[in-house]
């Protein structure tokens, strides 16, 4: 549920769609809805979801 809380958090800072995100991420649009509905997350996906969002920088930042 932690990793849940840390993806929910992200999208609503950075107004990212959850199908966005998992498209980006996994390329897996379903990956925030089946993680709401409690599929388990392995720690391989864990650090790659926690890479995308320690790298993330948004457009504007990069001007």
């Amino acid at each position: 549920m932690h990793m849940l809380r840390i993806v929910e958090k992200f999208l609503r800072e950075n107004n990212i769609a959850p199908t966005k995100f998992g498209r980006l991420v996994a390329g897996d649009p379903r990956l925030v809805l089946d993680m709401r509905l409690g599929r388990e997350i392995r720690l391989p996906m864990q650090k790659k979801i926690l890479k995308y969002i320690d790298d993330y920088r948004p457009i504007m930042e990069h001007l």
